[in-house]
C-alpha cells in the first residue's frame, strides 16, 4: 500500500529554511511500530501522520513522532500540517486538529507572504520545580556559568504540553552562538534536560527581534532544532515568572535556527489576566518543498 507524503519548511516563507516537517496522509492503516520507523526514516525533528478524526467536527486527528518517540503536541507539526490541509482541502478560516494534549485550534490568515497559521495551545505552561544548577547546566552547553543569566531571567522549567522544557536565559546573542551540547554532561541535567533545553537571549533593539533561540534535544534524536512551536507556547512561563504579571496581551517575535543555517521566525502572543496566564497563541508560515508516496510499508 502507498502512502502519500508532503514535505514542508515551516516557520518561514523561504524553502530550505525554517524547520522541515514531514507529512504522511491516509495514515490510518499505519501501526505505531511503522510510524516510528518511517519517523526516523525521514530523520527530521518529527513526522505527523494524519488519520481521520474521531469528531466530525474536526479536520483530522494527528500522531507526531520524533525519531526515537512519540509526543502528544508539537508546535511546527501544528502549523504545518494545517496549512498544508488547508490547501489540500480548501479550508480558509480555520483546521480542528485532535492531538494527544487535546484538540489544537489553528486559525487562518492570507497574508502577502502566504497562508499565516496561528495555534491555541491547549493547555498553559505549567512549571516544574527540578531545575538543574547554573553549573551543571553550563557543563552540558560547554559554556561558563558567568554566561547564564539574563536581567532577572534565571533557568527555569516548564511543561507546555508534551514534556518539560528547560529554559535557560543567556547573557547575550554571542553566548548563544557559542552553546555546543556535551553529551556526557547531558544526563546530570536530570528529568528537566530528559527532553528538549531551549536557549534565548534578547534581541538587539531596533532589530525587530524579540528574542533569539536555540534548542536542543539530544536524547531525543534531535541535536538541534530550527524551531520549536512548543517550546515556544511554554516560554510565556518564564517570561510571566521573571518579568511580572502584566493585563491584556503582550506579542513578541523569537528567531530560532540562524546558527545553524535555517532561520526561523515565531510570531507568540500571550494573555494574562489576574496575575497568571490565560491564553497563548504560536504563529507562522510554512512553505511545500516535496510530495511523494512511501511503498514499502
Amino acid at each position: 500500500m502507498k502512502y502519500p507524503f508532503h514535505t514542508l519548511d515551516v516557520f518561514t516563507t523561504e524553502a530550505f529554511t525554517g524547520n522541515p516537517l514531514a507529512v504522511v496522509l491516509e495514515a490510518g492503516t499505519l501501526d505505531d511500530e511503522r510510524m516510528q520507523k518511517i519517523a526516523a526514516e525521514f530523520n527530521l525533528s518529527e513526522t505527523v501522520f494524519v488519520l481521520p478524526p474521531e469528531d466530525e467536527a474536526s479536520t483530522a486527528k494527528l500522531r507526531i513522532f520524533t525519531p526515537v518517540r512519540e509526543l502528544a503536541f508539537a508546535g511546527h507539526p501544528t502549523v504545518g500540517t494545517a496549512i498544508l490541509l488547508a490547501e489540500l482541502f480548501g479550508i480558509k478560516d480555520e483546521v480542528r486538529l485532535e492531538e494527544g494534549v487535546g484538540l489544537v485550534n489553528v486559525k487562518l490568515d492570507t497574508r502577502d507572504a502566504g497562508v499565516f497559521a496561528e495555534f491555541s495551545a491547549a493547555v498553559m505552561p505549567e512549571p516544574w520545580t527540578n531545575v538543574p544548577s547554573d553549573t551543571k547546566i553550563a557543563a552540558a552547553l560547554s559554556l561558563k556559568e558567568h554566561q547564564l543569566g539574563s536581567g532577572t531571567h534565571r533557568a527555569s522549567v516548564f511543561d507546555p504540553g508534551n514534556h518539560p522544557v528547560l529554559y535557560v536565559p543567556l547573557k547575550d546573542r554571542a553566548a548563544l552562538a557559542e552553546v555546543k551540547t556535551s553529551i556526557a554532561d547531558w544526563p546530570a541535567l536530570g528529568a528537566a534536560g530528559a527532553f528538549l533545553a531551549y536557549l534565548y537571549c534578547e534581541g538587539g533593539s531596533g532589530s525587530g527581534v524579540d528574542y533569539h533561540a536555540r534548542a536542543f534535544a539530544p536524547l531525543s534524536g534531535i541535536a538541534e532544532d530550527p524551531a520549536t512551536g512548543a517550546a515556544a507556547a511554554g516560554f510565556p512561563g518564564p517570561l510571566l515568572s521573571y518579568e511580572g504579571p502584566w493585563e491584556g496581551t503582550r506579542a513578541w517575535i523569537i528567531m530560532q535556527g540562524e546558527d545553524m543555517g535555517r532561520a526561523s521566525r515565531i510570531e507568540l502572543e500571550a494573555d494574562a489576566a489576574g496575575g497568571g496566564l490565560t491564553a497563548v497563541r504560536v504563529g507562522g508560515h510554512a512553505v511545500k518543498v516535496s510530495s511523494g508516496n512511501l511503498e514499502h510499508f
